[in-house]
């Protein structure tokens, strides 16, 4: 049941979290190529590389953390993972040798790789239907607030403390992470039934033999590189193509995540109108396809049109990021049955991990060759990754790709948070 406010139960512990994780992280995540540059005093490829092989090995997290979400629920895990986020970033200014910087880097992206099944599961434990959608589009909006806050605030201490301010910014990201796991006790959701033994048996082998979300698991993939290249790809771009300073990573972030802040949510009620969720996100992916393709073609502008060039291509990335991330999200975790989210939802994670851990050396590596390759290949990826979405619209249940009103009233405490797994079939039928 809803509270007296309308929010779901645990709305408003959830969302604190998120926003104190997230100014942390928005301090982080601009500067993250340059702090560890700063650092360690390695090359710039070296870095990419070795924050590839951490996100790859740090990938082995993540079937753990689905299997203890559906063993011991979403919200306990979620908290450890706070505390293990926060004191691996205590630990990141004592990497200044490449041996602790990988092993710190690789712990650190451990916690990282496993968080987000998590987060999506616990939004799933907490609401259903058009609950879920809208639960999903504000979580985003104000993690972007967050993260534009923490932007805005790493820019001014790199630009008075220097490395120092690096420094600064790691500690403060690590102190963030364990205020929000204060708010992650003050969470009850509720709790998931314990699914049949024969269905715990089979464990991810019942996931890896659903074809269907395995082909949107892979969709997302070719997707979800592109949102790597606002953190990533962007500043290093802007730096070394265009001589702009470091610090314009900062603003340029602070745009994006200001316009996610105060028109997520409009947005993403607009997108509820439109009854299929896979046809929202591919839209969303083709526009993110559009604005790949503008960042292409910046290098041929006048010096003096670039930094208008870079905003109002970041405009259009961030509509492409506000249509397609809610949807895609209420998508992966209605797709997957209730017994067994914890799994689904940390192989679709699979996606997003190794899209961030290529992310670094792919775009390096792209660079050295042409400045315009990474954005032509994410235009492309980006492309058939919504192509993928609308074939899959026919195969996927239907209560995953429609925003149904049957199933829009989030559980009630105790009670099971999804009716039985539905039979596959044509969007649109019930079998």
């Amino acid at each position: 049941m809803k509270s007296k406010d309308g929010r779901v139960p645990g709305e408003r512990s959830l969302i604190a979290g998120m926003l104190v994780d997230a100014v942390g992280t928005g301090m982080y995540v601009p500067f993250s190529l340059v702090f560890f540059q700063r650092l360690t005093g390695l090359p710039l490829s070296t870095i990419g590389a070795v924050l590839t092989v951490a996100g790859l090995l740090a990938m082995g997290s993540m079937p753990v953390g689905g299997w203890a979400v559906d063993r011991f629920g979403a919200r306990p895990v979620r908290l450890f993972l706070y505390l293990i986020r926060g004191l691996g970033f205590l630990a990141f200014p004592l990497g200044t040798t490449l041996p602790v910087f990988a092993l710190v880097a690789t712990l650190t992206a451990a916690g990282a790789q496993a968080f987000p099944a998590t987060q999506q599961a616990l939004i799933g434990e907490l609401a259903q239907g058009e609950h879920r959608d809208r639960l999903m589009a504000l979580a985003r909006s104000i993690n972007n607030a967050g993260l534009g806050v923490g932007g805005l605030l790493a820019a001014g201490l790199v630009q008075l403390g220097g490395d120092r301010g690096f420094l600064a910014v790691a500690w403060l990201n690590a102190t963030t992470f364990f205020v929000a796991a204060f708010f992650a006790l003050r969470i009850r959701s509720p709790r998931p039934s314990r699914p049949q033994a024969g269905r715990q048996r089979s464990g991810y082998r019942a996931v890896l033999r659903d074809r269907p979300y395995a082909g949107l698991t892979l969709a997302n993939f070719l997707i979800a590189l592109g949102y790597s290249a606002l953190s990533v790809l962007l500043p290093v771009y802007a730096v070394n193509q265009f001589d702009l300073p470091a610090s314009v990573a900062g603003p340029l972030f602070a745009v994006n995540t200001a316009l996610c802040a105060f028109a997520g949510v409009p947005v993403g009620r607009l997108g509820r109108r439109f009854a299929r969720r896979t046809r929202v996100a591919a839209v969303g992916a083709l526009v993110f396809a559009t604005s790949f393709l503008g960042y292409a073609l910046l290098g041929g502008m006048p010096r003096q049109g670039v930094m208008v060039g870079l905003v109002g291509l970041l405009i259009l990335y961030t509509i492409g990021e506000l249509v397609h991330s809610p949807s895609a999200g209420a998508l992966s975790v209605s797709a997957a049955p209730a017994e067994a989210r914890g799994r689904y939802l940390a192989t679709y994670q699979l996606s997003w991990a190794l899209s961030q851990t290529l992310a670094p050396s792919l775009f390096t590596g792209f660079l050295v060759v042409d400045g315009r390759l990474p954005w032509l290949v994410l235009a492309g990826s980006s492309t058939a990754g919504a192509i993928m979405l609308l074939a899959l619209e026919r195969r996927l249940p239907a209560v995953a790709v429609y925003t149904t009103t049957a199933e829009a009233m989030p559980p009630t405490r105790g009670e099971a948070p999804e009716p039985k797994r539905l039979t596959r079939g044509r969007a649109g039928q019930v079998h």
